[in-house]
């Protein structure tokens, strides 16, 4: 089936071995830039209520194993009609299959027809999480081994290993592929967005006895189109998003009055929500509330979906920031497979950390290699439109303003903002391959001048920094945030270095005669290539310092020493027991020397002196 598809042979070979979770075909990039510009495009707000929808008609069952899933939907089928089943497996042999029906009342009767196993030893709360055991009696006949014709291709919840991923990418035909396939084999799969959605359920569904209109809401890399296999869940909760108006209503509800000071009713709020979670809520576990950040927002791990979740009540800025990088990512086809290189590249030299703190993160760097697409090449038109044009061409239905007063209105048609920029461009139409567009990220921010400039992606120009952040990316929505605020001078530093080492090894592979056209036997090889090649990060990493790094002069002896060794009276020139410090590149010094230079401006007293110092990396 994949055969008169334009996909590179070696993705056609991962997907028909069947490698993801849940396998669903993928669709072929567009070739050119008129074709995707005609392609239809699913907006933001008709995906997340698609989503919201299977979510709705959804259970997700524990099982034994795998084999349990043929009678799991003999059963499940008494009260329904089942329209897919998706297995995945979590570390500790734990099976489950999320159930999918036809119709939402379907979940309610099997609902009604599930049990407890005691209900005085547990809390008896319903929700669409259930485990399915044995039968009571031994079955008389054996069940069909063959699977149900409506159930998914159901596979380990395994993502790709690095020694997996770099045998793919080596195979691959060109250095463009290799960047396709590495989107393809780490991005957010369906069963990863169908589980994140049903995570999200679970919170309506136990509010909603006081909230009735209640919506959670995942945001960010969950529903961004750039969320990568296993990424955090975030989530915001929202009481009524009911718009309508009722000034004609006769009866009005009776409520409490909320807080004159609106951070410290949220904070209640979340901390009442926290104890529902930990205490509740099953799944849930290591619950934990950061309730003095600038967003109140409770963490907790849902163990049954094997999820990291964050949840908050007053983000909505976060859920327009997330529609406007899907508008961004569904405009063309090559968005999203740069940008995981791009953190691929990162992730691997070190550039990001896991841990929050003074690293540049996935985030900062996304918004980095989209500045750079809103850029106008040498001979083509950029390949993103600006968040100024995108305002522009809103229209009544998108406007959006939160709360707090953030106006978050620009376009939301895809299809529309596309034939936009086929249209208006001055110049050709962008149809550089990823190969090119990546070496010119690379190039782009090598020469960048980020101590007088800060990133705007509003206007798609450098802006002068409105303060002395090392690192100023400026938040396209709210304007007067530094969204890199939290990293350093040395980590900014190093990120300019890395940008030309890497743009200095990208040029000299591209130079290479035989490059442009790979043969097998090359392939086949030891020797990495092309995108391979920037994640060999020591390799990388020696080389840069050979080109970019002053070397550090090796010293011979200790650069520090405790003064008051030098009034005791059996030291003779002894600096063994001198205090160690870390290797710092400066000059050698004679310990001897300056033992006896010390003593002849020193005058002893009766007094213990002791003098410590502290050098600084330069």
């Amino acid at each position: 089936m994949w055969q008169n598809r334009n996909i590179p042979s070696l993705l056609i070979e991962v997907l028909e071995q069947k490698l993801y979770l849940c396998y669903t075909e993928p669709k072929p990039p567009p070739a050119t830039h008129e074709n995707q510009a005609a392609t239809y495009k699913v907006s933001f707000e008709n995906m997340v209520e698609s989503r919201r929808n299977e979510a709705f008609r959804s259970i997700l069952v524990q099982v034994q194993s795998e084999q349990s899933c043929s009678d799991l939907h003999k059963y499940c089928s008494q009260y329904g009609e089942v329209k897919g089943m998706h297995h995945y497996s979590l570390p500790g042999s734990l099976h489950f299959v999320l159930v999918e029906f036809m119709h939402k009342s379907d979940v309610d009767h099997i609902l009604n027809a599930s049990s407890y196993i005691n209900k005085k030893e547990v809390v008896p709360v319903r929700s669409p999480f259930l485990w399915f055991r044995a039968p009571k009696k031994s079955l008389q006949q054996t069940l069909n081994s063959s699977q149900p014709p409506c159930l998914m291709e159901m596979n380990r919840n395994n993502t790709p290993t690095a020694a997996e991923l770099r045998n793919w990418m080596q195979g691959a035909d060109s250095f463009s592929d290799q960047i396709l396939i590495l989107h393809r084999a780490t991005s957010l799969n369906d069963l990863g967005s169908r589980l994140r959605f049903l995570t999200a359920r679970q919170i309506e569904l136990a509010v909603m006895g006081l909230f009735p209109q209640v919506t959670v809401l995942p945001f960010g890399s969950s529903v961004n189109g750039f969320g990568k296999a296993a990424c955090d869940l975030d989530l915001v909760l929202l009481a009524d998003r009911e718009t309508t108006d009722t000034s004609d209503c006769r009866l009005v509800f009776h409520a409490k009055t909320l807080l004159t000071n609106g951070r410290t009713q949220v904070q209640r709020h979340m901390e009442t929500l926290g104890d529902v979670v930990q205490l509740l809520l099953p799944g849930c576990s290591h619950v934990r509330r950061i309730l003095q950040a600038r967003v109140p927002i409770i963490k907790y791990h849902q163990d049954l979906t094997g999820i990291e979740c964050d949840l908050s009540m007053t983000n909505m800025s976060a859920v327009y920031m997330s529609e406007l990088l899907y508008i961004l990512g569904e405009s063309d086809w090559r968005v999203r497979p740069l940008v995981f290189a791009v953190r691929r590249w990162a992730r691997e030299i070190g550039l990001t950390n896991p841990t929050p703190g003074r690293w540049i993160t996935n985030f900062s760097l996304t918004l980095l290699v989209l500045f750079y697409l809103q850029q106008r090449s040498k001979h083509q038109g950029p390949v993103l439109p600006t968040l100024n044009t995108m305002i522009s061409l809103a229209g009544s239905g998108d406007r959006r303003v939160t709360s707090d007063g953030v106006n978050c209105t620009f376009i939301r048609d895809v299809s529309r903002l596309c034939q936009h920029m086929a249209s208006s461009a001055r110049t050709l139409p962008n149809r550089e391959n990823l190969e090119t567009l990546l070496i010119g990220f690379f190039e782009f921010y090598s020469s960048f001048d980020f101590s007088t400039h800060a990133i705007s992606l509003n206007n798609g120009m450098s802006v002068p920094k409105p303060d002395h952040s090392p690192l100023y990316i400026a938040n396209p929505l709210e304007r007067g945030l530094n969204v890199s605020k939290n990293v350093s001078h040395d980590e900014t530093e190093r990120l300019r270095i890395e940008f030309r080492n890497t743009a200095w090894m990208l040029e000299s592979v591209a130079l290479t005669p035989d490059k442009s056209s790979v043969t097998a036997s090359q392939k086949k090889a030891h020797e990495v290539w092309g995108l391979t090649a920037l994640f060999e990060a020591p390799q990388i990493a020696a080389k840069g310092r050979n080109i970019f790094y002053i070397p550090a002069r090796k010293v011979s002896a200790p650069r520090i020493m405790d003064v008051s060794e030098l009034f005791q009276e059996n030291i003779e020139g002894d600096t063994s027991k001198s205090t160690p410090v870390r290797d710092i590149p400066v000059e050698s010094v004679d310990a001897n020397k300056q033992q006896s230079e010390v003593q002849s401006r020193l005058k002893p007293t009766n007094k213990d002196v002791k003098v410590s110092s502290r050098l600084r990396r330069r």
